[in-house]
C-alpha cells in the first residue's frame, strides 16, 4: 500500500494554515460590511420618517420648520440620533432641510446617512383644490 508521504503531509498542512486565516479575515470582513450596510438602511429609513413627519407636521400647523433640531429616534430596536438643519435658499419660499442620522450622538460627524431636501414654506392650501363636498 502506498500513502502520502510526511512531507507531502506538511506541505498540505502549510497550505490549509495559510488558506485558513485569510478566509477567516474575509469572513469577518463580510459580517462587517453586513452589519455596516444594515445600519445604514435602518439610518436611511429614520431619514425618510423624519422628513414625512416634518411634512405633515408644517401641513397641519401651516409653518415650515426654521432652523435646527434634533433628537432619537427608535428604529428595529435600536436608537438613532438626528440633526435636522432648515435654511431658506435663494429662490422664494423654498428652504433646504438637511437630516442627518448617525448611530449615536457622538458620532455626528461620521454620520450613516444624510437626506437633503427641499420643501415649501408656501402651505396654504391649494388654489385649485376642489371640496369634497361639492
Amino acid at each position: 500500500m502506498r500513502g502520502f508521504t510526511l512531507v507531502e503531509v506538511m506541505v498540505a498542512l502549510a497550505v490549509v494554515a495559510i488558506a485558513l486565516p485569510a478566509l477567516l479575515v474575509a469572513l469577518s470582513q463580510h459580517v462587517d460590511g453586513t452589519g455596516y450596510l444594515r445600519d445604514k438602511s435602518l439610518a436611511q429609513m429614520v431619514a425618510a420618517n423624519k422628513l414625512a413627519e416634518l411634512r405633515i407636521m408644517s401641513r397641519a400647523s401651516q409653518n415650515l420648520l426654521r432652523g435646527e433640531d434634533s433628537g432619537v429616534a427608535p428604529m428595529a430596536g435600536r436608537e438613532f440620533n438626528w440633526w435636522m438643519d432648515s435654511q431658506p435658499t435663494e429662490a422664494t419660499n423654498f428652504f433646504r432641510v438637511e437630516i442627518t442620522v448617525a448611530a449615536g450622538e457622538e458620532q455626528r460627524e461620521q454620520p450613516l446617512f444624510t437626506l437633503v431636501a427641499f420643501l415649501s414654506a408656501d402651505l396654504r392650501a391649494d388654489p385649485g383644490a376642489t371640496d369634497a363636498d361639492g
